[in-house]
């Protein structure tokens, strides 16, 4: 439980089927907590605009905060691999985006970058990739977006959007992205994904056949202040402290008991 993950590990994990167990980390007493537990890859999220600042959405939050949360973070994190979401319009062209990610590794102590969008970000995934800065990518519902959506949708019921997804899949992981994650997708599309991708996909919302899963930390534990999504299981009702629940979300990551049917879409 000692030995710190790297990119290798999380390939090796999809390479053995084991399942990966992640969460959103804002702060270092959480981050002890996940870390113990057993989380393998702690994301610090933009989420934390909502959960932490109360915002109503992710737009607000600057780069200088996630550097500032991702170095709380790494101070408590000991084992699960670091990654720091790239905040709204921290990435419009590639050289920004190096400089942006370079902060989130350097001064947040971040082991990679994840960033939403499809084909349109591939010349800043291939920059980055060149940087060689490890990238995690974002499919499905995009909460950068949600202006641009209207709201909180899922993404890819229509057979023409569905297939526009699986393309920036492929072209995501040609460019170099190193992990994908999934959000807010029909589980037949997800399965259409998993039958292309050679890289690990992490799900939310997105049904059971990702090789990982993530929920927002707030979310699960249910001390949000917002009405919880779908596929989200308040782990703390049958715990008797957050550690416990924490565990239990783990133990059902790894031996596939969450998500079940009623946390996807069809």
């Amino acid at each position: 439980m000692n030995n710190k993950l790297t990119l290798s590990s999380i390939r090796d994990m999809k390479a053995k089927g084991e399942r990966i167990a992640c969460l959103t980390a804002y702060d270092a007493g959480f981050a002890q907590i996940l870390d113990e537990a057993g989380v393998d890859i702690m994301l610090v999220g933009d989420s934390l605009g909502m959960v932490v600042q109360g915002k109503e959405s992710t737009l607000p939050v600057t780069v200088d905060e996630m550097v500032y949360h991702s170095r709380c973070v790494s101070a408590g994190n000991r084992r699960a691999f670091l990654l720091a979401d790239m905040p709204f319009m921290s990435y419009p062209t590639p050289e920004q985006a190096v400089s942006n990610a370079g902060r989130l590794m350097k001064e947040g102590a971040a082991h990679g970058v994840k960033l939403e969008g499809g084909r349109e970000v591939v010349p800043v995934v291939t920059r980055l990739a060149q940087a060689g800065i490890p990238v995690c990518a974002h499919l499905g519902l995009l909460p950068q977006s949600v202006n641009k959506y209207g709201g909180y949708r899922v993404q890819g019921r229509d057979p023409q959007q569905a297939q526009a997804i699986i393309e920036d899949a492929k072209a995501l992981q040609d460019a170099g992205a190193d992990i994908l994650v999934l959000e807010c997708i029909p589980r037949s599309l997800t399965e259409q994904i998993m039958a292309v991708a050679s890289i690990p996909v992490i799900g939310i919302g997105a049904g059971s056949s990702c090789d990982g899963q993530v929920l927002v930390l707030y979310d699960m534990l249910g001390i949000t202040q917002h009405k919880l999504p779908r596929f989200v299981h308040n782990f703390l009702e049958d715990s008797d402290s957050i550690p416990d629940a924490i565990s239990a979300y783990v133990n059902a990551v790894k031996q596939g008991t969450f998500p079940q049917q009623e946390h996807g879409y069809d």
